[in-house]
């Protein structure tokens, strides 16, 4: 269950929504949303005509710009670019999710700051004379491996950093006993990881926002664009308000609504961006377009810092979507479809600081001397129903674009359809010859003689037809004629323009269904070998979903949760990291692999260096398990170590002296030469043909001499 963010955490700045700005002074932030709005749209245009085209050929539709002659009586379409972006949607999706769960962890830096990276507690340890009398206030230490943190002390902080902290106050506290700081060394000792722990709570209340938010499905709408179009996009965090099921004690159905962070999925065809921006990072602005309803416009008033009064002068004045020229392809040319909406345009971007002020924004004062200020503005029907400064600390724009397949001069990708757009239109044009000659070639074309015919009648052909012939030598008056088939040229042709689709994809034919593979593909080795050079060019995007998409959001929620978020023992000096990339490799394979470096760090010479608590908790993983549930903590191994080694039984007494080694009678063990006494006795090994050789039938046989010829 997600932790109530209400309203007095301050999301964002609040503006008077009950009391809009003057209409000239909204204007000004109006036309400012509006020519940025302008300018991304013109710029995108060539992009949109690719998108287009790309949609076109996955849905089997021909354009406008597709001509046919008379003679051209086939339509066919063949979607080979819906194989092959379908295969490709398939392929992220499975190494996303392989393991069940969003691809993100959080885990402590490497030099973590204000959480200790290892502490101990050692019971039994001895007292030490000059041990400074430092103690938690009073039932504020809640656990043994550090001060729970609060607005004073970071979480995980020690004897050391509590001392720092409390100056003068550290004689009336009590005493600390047996917590240090590093890691035990002794057999009593227990070690603990706060950095670790406070990393995989972060991490567990991350995982939790992003599934209440559905990410995963957003994340699967974002991919498939991704692979289509060329570029996915994806929004997050922000706040929304959720309603929980809940029943009072007299079965009174009493729902709550909580503010909780939340993620979408932002259509390509729906986010204009800054136009001289080559990636995220570099873009002073984006603008989402929204499609909403009377109902969902209503639904808005809910939300924080909405403008009420505004909504409903905007409500009253009607309607105000306009259809865009693509969106005809995208509909099907459904005439009606969309036009009874309302367009609201959300703004996210750099706004002058002055204009700020004249909308009646407050400025807090540490922002006083900056010339220009985020903010967020939604605009619809000429009206600003929200204004507010941007909520996250430091103000990012919680818009994410990854690319399919990078483009180094634009921030939108290029996909799978734009990469055998060529192909797909041969492959068309290929079939069509094949099947209109096939047609062709399997009917007869009759020339007929109409001086041999009565006048008038109909020359259609079909079975049993009767044709009246007024003159003339019979079967003069109407000859058929038959075309040859060369539809097997044009079948090749078509093979060959697939193979180039292959390799314009990177995605063969093989990998996504199709058979009759032949040579190295035949057997199961080959088929491996086929399928691991495939998978390279899935890497490459995995690894744009990780850099571009994955890790950015994690950051995102990450940084949400420090600043929103009052719990202090999630906190700490930790990083996000994306683990798309580690999903590549085969479960099997990661699993095999795991399992013979636990092997080979069992080694007493190498187990040192190994941690083992990660080994145990990745080979859960690639068994598809939760390692949550099937691993213990440092904590819970260290007691059950310890009762493993009660209930060990105990080790008998030594009897008697082994005698000395090398006395008379008795072997040397440790000396299997047999060159430093005992009764194993030393000399020359017999071989073959000698005394006292032992050997087998044959070479005794062998070694036997041999009798004189005759």
């Amino acid at each position: 269950m997600e932790e109530d963010y209400t309203e007095d955490r301050q999301f964002a700045l609040d503006d008077n929504e009950d009391e809009a700005p003057e209409d000239n002074i909204a204007h000004a932030m109006i036309s400012h949303v509006m020519d940025k709005y302008v300018k991304a749209e013109d710029s995108r245009r060539i992009d949109e005509e690719r998108w287009l085209r790309a949609y076109r050929n996955y849905r089997g539709i021909y354009g406008p710009d597709v001509q046919f002659t008379e003679a051209e009586k086939s339509r066919v379409f063949i979607k080979v670019t819906k194989t092959k972006v379908l295969a490709a949607y398939s392929q992220i999706t499975d190494v996303l999710f392989s393991n069940n769960t969003f691809p993100l962890s959080v885990e402590p830096s490497v030099l973590p700051e204000g959480v200790s990276d290892t502490v101990h507690f050692d019971p039994k340890a001895p007292e030490e004379q000059d041990k400074p009398k430092v103690a938690p206030m009073v039932k504020s230490m809640e656990s043994l491996y550090g001060y729970s943190g609060g607005k004073k002390l970071p979480p995980g902080a020690t004897i050391h950093s509590l001392m720092d902290k409390l100056g003068p106050l550290k004689d009336k506290l009590e005493n600390i006993e047996g917590l240090k700081e590093g890691p035990g060394v002794t057999p009593s000792a227990t070690t603990f990881q706060p950095a670790m722990t406070a990393a995989k709570k972060m991490e567990k209340k991350i995982k939790d926002q992003l599934d209440e938010s559905n990410a995963s499905k957003q994340l699967r709408s974002s991919a498939f664009e991704m692979a289509l179009f060329g570029t996915g996009v994806m929004k997050g965090p922000f706040a929304v308000d959720k309603e929980y099921a809940n029943w009072d004690e007299d079965g009174e159905y009493s729902p709550r609504i909580k503010t909780v962070p939340s993620t979408s999925h932002v259509s390509v065809w729906n986010f204009y961006v800054d136009p001289d921006a080559d990636n995220m990072d570099e873009a002073e602005y984006v603008i989402e377009r929204h499609k909403m309803s009377r109902s969902q416009m209503r639904g808005l008033k809910r939300r924080p810092f909405f403008r009420t009064n505004v909504i409903d002068e905007v409500v009253n004045l009607g309607e105000s979507y306009y259809k865009k020229y693509w969106e005809d392809d995208l509909n099907d040319y459904q005439v009606d479809k969309g036009v009874d909406r309302f367009e609201v345009l959300e703004y996210w971007g750099a706004i002058d600081k002055e204009l700020l002020e004249q909308n009646e924004v407050d400025i807090p004062d540490d922002l006083q001397n900056v010339d220009q200020l985020q903010a967020n503005v939604w605009v619809c029907n000429n009206k600003i129903i929200r204004l507010v400064l941007n909520p996250f600390k430091p103000a990012k724009i919680p818009y994410y674009a990854v690319p399919y397949e990078l483009n180094p001069y634009s921030l939108f990708g290029i996909g799978i359809a734009e990469n055998m757009d060529d192909t797909q239109t041969l492959m068309n044009g290929f079939m069509r010859m094949a099947v209109d000659n096939a047609v062709l070639s399997g009917n007869l074309i009759f020339e007929v003689d109409e001086t041999n015919m009565v006048p008038g009648q109909d020359l259609s052909v079909y079975p049993g037809k009767v044709f009246r012939r007024q003159g003339g030598a019979p079967g003069q008056g109407i000859f058929g004629t038959k075309f040859p088939n060369v539809s097997n040229e044009n079948m090749q042709l078509f093979d060959k323009a697939r193979v180039l689709a292959d390799e314009s994809t990177g995605f063969p034919s093989f990998a996504h269904g199709q058979t009759g593979v032949s040579g190295v593909g035949r057997t199961a080795s080959g088929i491996s070998m086929l399928m691991n050079a495939a998978s390279g060019s899935i890497k490459t995007v995995i690894k744009n979903v990780d850099d571009y998409l994955l890790r950015p959001i994690g950051e995102a929620f990450f940084s949400f949760n420090m600043q929103f978020d009052y719990d202090q023992e999630i906190k700490g000096d930790l990083e996000v990291k994306a683990r798309g990339t580690e999903s590549l490799m085969a479960n099997e394979v990661r699993s095999q692999r795991l399992m013979q470096f636990l092997q080979v760090s069992s080694n007493p010479a190498l187990a040192p260096f190994a941690k083992f608590p990660y080994i145990i908790r990745e080979i859960a993983k690639s068994m598809e398990l939760d390692p949550d549930k099937v691993t213990n903590s440092m904590e819970e191994a260290a007691r059950q170590a310890e009762i493993m080694k009660q209930q060990q039984p105990p080790q008998p007494p030594m009897q008697q002296e082994q005698p000395q080694a090398g006395a008379p009678g008795v072997p040397n063990v440790a000396d299997p030469t047999g060159s430093g006494g005992g009764n194993i006795g030393v000399g020359q090994v017999p071989i073959p043909g000698e005394q006292g050789f032992a050997g087998n039938e044959q070479q005794q046989q062998a070694a036997a001499p041999t009798p004189p010829q005759a």
